[in-house]
């Protein structure tokens, strides 16, 4: 899913030809993103549009043979002219008097075009690689004719006559060339599909529409008329336009030029959060917004904790909650402020914690989530890939928050924005870092076959990459759990074991429950105050904080019936949790059907079995107050299926059953199995949450 849909969207017609826009956001300024080259459309700028849309309006145009927009064959219809008609043609649909362009390649000279022809409509001009022509020599290897005579290898391949026979393998070619970063396989899937997307006979009419500048006297006199400020950026090791053009583009128009030193052709798709900033401050030096801002002396600022707790499973939510408790106990003029989102962000407010304003803007995670999800399945790894400009906009929005407020440190708990764009923006680190996980090491599923283990050792490799390069960035990296609790598996091929790395960059804080496990007294009462009887067994079903695990109800639900055949008398509790409406899991008389339940431990704690998924905190609930269970992992959850099954077998807890073979009528044996036995699991240690607390408090 995206991170923000538009406000707004339609069609502009010019000639007969139809060109789709989007419309985000409000504000004094206007961002207008003019139409691309045939061969991406305007989600090239997904990580751009939900930052900026906070504070301005921006303006999207698919071009001509891509996205939403008509796919003409004549290249008289894709001429520089009619991409800046239909720019203006949509800034006059839309509203749009002034606005500062945003260009990206080929798009520069549509709006060198607008900004020269126009200039009482541009009020600015921010462009990435400026593909203007003739101002200087293009790189060697792309001087090829685009007429046919061309070979079919390397950037021989920009030639009609080899799209024709093989438009994939030069879609690939081309973007393999544009991201020579390490670890861009995200950028490059994005890139590939939105290339596949194209109209080829489009592409090729685009590529050899008529161009009416007949050398560089007429590109610089047409640029010399620019008179709006320009800011033009460029990767140094951009293989498709040389950085040089963009330096030169920035002296003949008088603007400022940025290079961006070892980046490829795409920096807003490989470098989002330098390319937000950059054109955020540039839209803010050309259209000053007044905001005010404040300053407090150091001395006078209190003592504040910025709490990031990933909302995918409330487990986060209650040790989080638990360290902040110690927090506290430690120093109690600590302020702790959370950054975070429903679920997670209700559950803090229920326990009268500070949920900072600024989470309003955070795009949902846990919906993300549950889009990726299917029957009991959630391929964990591809779905936190897949949520990159989620995770874009949400690291945009602490990043505003850390640079207005200050805090004395950071606690990330499995904030993957937080820790992968610090890393990847080392200089945005402002003040002491705690980073938080429970699990180290992306691991492929086994039908993702070889393709799959090597996405994840790219990302094993990188997160390696980032350590290496930046030791000291995480001023503690807390893993909670202890050594003994790190799978045996390796990174990848190249790549240290799990433990091995764990060991050498991770202080152990032990599980943190948050709470001391029940008495047998305690659990009496518990059960007495739940309304249930000493000598009847009771059976507690719960999935977590998502609507994911709905599936694991409903089959619960209706092994019930044999369950109570088996086990006279049998209570089976349903807590469907903050994301799944009980009503409609149509339970049966014996069966009883919750929403959230804030203490959900204490249930478990009471209860004679636990049915449950394979989360980590709800499993390690059950362990710590010694019940037996039954946990069913979501299909392709890594982390469910190695990381927890690891844990569990440690402990020698829990009785796991496969999705694919839990019909209702084994659920109700292993029911009847489990339900009241005798366990015996190694102890879980209770200091966890001060362990972690102490490891803060050390940082103030």
């Amino acid at each position: 899913m995206r991170a923000r849909y538009p406000d707004r969207d339609g069609y502009v017609e010019r000639d007969g030809v139809k060109v789709a826009y989007e419309v985000y956001g409000a504000g004094s300024a206007t961002i207008v993103l003019p139409p691309l080259d045939v061969i991406v459309h305007s989600r090239a700028w997904k990580a751009q549009i939900p930052y900026l849309s906070r504070f301005h309006r921006v303006v999207t145009i698919d071009p001509r043979g891509n996205g939403r927009s008509d796919a003409p064959a004549d290249p008289g219809a894709h001429t520089y002219e009619h991409k800046a008609a239909d720019t203006l043609a949509v800034m006059d649909e839309v509203g749009v008097e002034r606005a500062v362009l945003g260009t990206l390649c080929d798009s520069t000279w549509t709006s060198c075009l607008l900004a020269a022809d126009h200039p009482d409509r541009v009020e600015g001009m921010f462009t990435i690689a400026a593909a203007v022509p003739y101002i200087t020599p293009p790189h060697a290897h792309r001087r090829p004719p685009f007429d046919g005579s061309n070979g079919p290898a390397g950037w021989a391949m920009d030639d009609v006559d080899y799209w024709r026979q093989d438009w994939q393998g030069w879609v690939q070619f081309f973007f393999d060339q544009l991201l020579p970063e390490p670890h861009s396989t995200k950028q490059y899937e994005d890139a590939v599909g939105w290339g596949l997307e194209a109209d080829l006979e489009a592409a090729i009419a685009n590529e050899v529409a008529p161009f009416d500048m007949a050398d560089v006297a007429d590109v610089e006199a047409l640029l010399g008329r620019i008179r709006c400020r320009v800011l033009a950026v460029h990767g140094t090791a951009d293989r498709c336009i040389p950085h040089h053009r963009s330096e030169r583009f920035a002296e003949l128009t008088g603007g400022t030029y940025v290079g961006l030193e070892g980046a490829g052709h795409l920096p807003q798709a490989r470098e989002p959060v330098r390319i937000n900033r950059l054109l955020h401050d540039f839209v803010e030096s050309v259209h000053p917004s007044g905001t005010p801002t404040r300053w407090t002396r150091p001395l006078h600022r209190p003592r504040k904790v910025l709490m990031v707790s990933s909302p995918i499973g409330l487990g986060h939510a209650r040790r989080d909650i638990a360290i902040a408790e110690e927090l506290h106990r430690l120093r109690p003029e600590i302020q702790v402020d959370w950054l975070a989102q429903p679920p997670v962000s209700d559950v803090v407010a229920s326990r009268g914690g500070t949920v900072h304003p600024a989470s309003a803007y955070l795009a949902s995670e846990v919906d993300h989530v549950e889009s990726e999800s299917a029957e009991h399945d959630l391929h964990a790894f591809q779905a936190i890939r897949r949520m990159d400009e989620i995770l874009v906009n949400n690291f945009m929005v602490f990043d505003e928050l850390v640079r207005s407020e200050h805090y004395d440190a950071w606690v990330a708990d499995e904030g993957w924005d937080v820790d992968y764009f610090l890393h990847e923006n080392p200089e945005l680190k402002s003040s002491p870092y705690v980073w938080l996980t429970d699990f180290v090491g992306w691991l492929p599923m086994p039908d993702g076959g070889d393709a799959e283990r090597r996405l994840t050792t790219d990302y094993n490799a990188e997160m390696v990459e980032h350590i290496a390069r930046f030791p000291r960035l995480r001023d503690r990296a807390v893993f909670v759990g202890e050594p003994e609790d790190i799978v045996p598996d390796g990174l990848g091929d190249g790549l240290p074991s799990i433990r091995e790395w764990t060991e050498s960059h991770f202080d152990f804080a032990g599980y943190v429950t948050g709470y001391e496990p029940l008495t047998d007294d305690e659990r009496l009462e518990v059960r007495a105050g739940l309304g249930w009887r000493e000598d009847e067994m009771v059976a507690v079903v719960a999935v977590g904080g998502t609507s994911v695990g709905a599936p694991l109800l409903r089959r619960a639900v209706a092994a019930y019936p044999l369950a109570v055949a088996a086990v006279p008398g049998l209570r089976m509790v349903v807590v469907a949790g903050p994301r799944i409406d009980p009503a409609s899991l149509d339970a049966p008389a014996g069966v009883e059907v919750h929403g959230y339940v804030p203490d959900l431990y204490r249930l478990l704690a009471a209860s004679d079995l636990g049915v449950v998924q394979g989360g980590m905190t709800t499993c390690m609930e059950l362990v710590a107050n010694r019940r037996p269970f039954l946990y069913v992992p979501l299909r392709h959850h890594f982390e469910q299926t190695f990381h927890v099954t690891h844990r569990l077998d440690r402990y020698g807890a829990g009785h796991r059953l496969d999705y694919d073979d839990t019909t209702p009528e084994r659920l109700a044996a292993a029911i009847a199995a489990e339900v009241g036995r005798e366990v015996s699991y190694a102890p879980v240690a209770t200091d966890g949450a001060a362990r972690a607390a102490r490891h803060i408090v050390e940082l103030l």
